[in-house]
């Protein structure tokens, strides 16, 4: 019994000592483990955790971008800090795609901010990656939009001369614009010579318009469209879900091409529904308005597919904290390597929606508890689709810039494979 007793003694000796050490040089965190249970919060200095992307933006001429904003400005000053017109407050549609503007805005930012994802930087020899502040889309919002109109021929002499200005520059000749981020996120932005810049990091809505050896992926990044109804910022009322009396709403553009086409028949199918409000509409200030009114008092707004399978309507429900319900067999979203969608939206396939009866009778079937949660979620990350200047913490322009650090790696590991391979990508040639 004696011997025993020594034995574990001794044991617990080296237990005692083993525990010490691990939590003498870092392995063990006693406070993981013991400060839930006490209800404790460990306090830690707010800091970044890694050092922000840096971005070297060309010096173009303002009529490549903010020229088209104020047509009093210069046309060849680059804009800076000082000079940055505000976004127009009555800009209607031509606001939701304006990620373009809010980039270019933040790398205008002056003053040091920890939690700012991007950064400019002078030297271009220190940039991670070179950003292209043409405003492609407002280009084609300006002057394309008609696609016959006269001013058409505007829109294509910007897309000229910017691509001029990017082949002379010595940095995309030495990548041969890999590591260059291009805005585009208008599916008809850039429309005329968009395959000359197609191995770029595209900031675009959705592939919808391009083709697969353009666009994917594996080197661009899915921005959000920029809402356009106002923020619900009080939504804390005694019952969510009591107060939204419309079980599902929509109110849009119903003839649409493509997969868009889903919305007539929609319309076809939820017609006679008390508890559904589907609406044809088009984008005015008024109906804006209304949509504004009608996504706050719903507990589900309808998010079919446009002529491209993504459109603004998503980015509306998300803010108006009204759970968003999917139809798109090829939709992609946004920062969706760090938001998981299914916490805070339903989605049916087009088959799905399409079947008579199906789509509003497990809507209403959905469980209270369940759609409390996802409006829980969608406050706690509505904020990553918000845009302003200067921008915030994980705002939406941040969010895009950290997706653009996400694609840094396999940019540079091409750009540094061109500069010694004699035959590229020979080992597709194996057979």
């Amino acid at each position: 019994m004696k011997l025993l007793g020594k034995t574990v003694l001794s044991l617990i000796a080296v237990l005692i000592l083993t525990l010490t050490y691990a939590v003498f040089i870092g392995t063990l965190d006693v406070r993981s483990h013991f400060y839930p249970l006490l209800n404790i919060t460990a306090s830690a200095p707010c800091r970044r955790t890694e050092s922000p992307l840096r971005v070297y933006m060309y010096d173009l001429p303002r009529r490549f971008n903010v020229g088209m904003l104020d047509r009093r400005s210069s046309d060849e000053t680059p804009v800076t800090a000082r000079t940055l017109p505000a976004w127009p407050g009555r800009s209607g549609l031509r606001k939701q795609h304006s990620a373009e503007y809010w980039m270019t805005a933040s790398l205008l930012c002056e003053g040091e901010d920890p939690t700012r994802e991007a950064i400019r930087v002078l030297d271009p020899d220190s940039a991670d990656v070179f950003f292209v502040p043409f405003f492609s889309s407002l280009s084609f919002n300006t002057h394309g939009h008609n696609m016959t109109d006269p001013a058409t021929e505007i829109d294509r002499q910007l897309q000229v001369d910017v691509l001029k200005f990017l082949r002379d520059s010595n940095y995309w000749q030495r990548s041969a614009g890999r590591d260059h981020v291009i805005p585009m996120n208008h599916p008809n932005a850039f429309r005329y010579l968009r395959e000359e810049v197609n191995a770029s990091i595209l900031i675009v809505a959705d592939f919808g318009r391009y083709p697969k050896i353009m666009a994917n992926l594996n080197k661009d990044v899915v921005a959000p469209y920029v809402h356009v109804v106002d923020s619900f910022t009080d939504d804390d009322p005694p019952d969510p879900y009591g107060s939204r009396s419309t079980l599902l709403f929509f109110k849009g553009t119903t003839v649409r091409k493509d997969e868009g086409k889903v919305r007539a028949k929609l319309a076809k199918i939820l017609v006679g529904y008390e508890d559904v409000h589907y609406e044809n509409s088009h984008a005015t200030g008024e109906s804006i308005k209304a949509s504004t009114e009608g996504m706050r008092l719903s507990k589900f707004c309808l998010h079919p597919a446009g002529d491209t399978p993504s459109s603004c309507r998503l980015f509306d429900a998300i803010v108006s904290h009204c759970v968003p319900v999917i139809v798109s067999d090829q939709i992609e979203l946004p920062y969706e390597d760090e938001l998981d969608y299914t916490q805070f939206s339903v989605f049916f396939s087009v088959k799905e929606a399409l079947e008579p009866g199906y789509l509003v009778t497990q809507l209403r079937q959905f469980p209270k508890e369940r759609w409390l949660e996802m409006w829980r979620r969608l406050k706690s990350i509505s904020h990553h689709f918000e845009f302003q200047y200067p921008p915030k913490k994980e705002d939406g322009v941040n969010m895009i810039w950290r997706q653009v650090k996400h694609k840094v790696p396999a940019a540079k590991l091409a750009v540094h494979r061109s500069q010694r391979l004699k035959v590229p990508d020979w080992w597709r040639r194996r057979r």
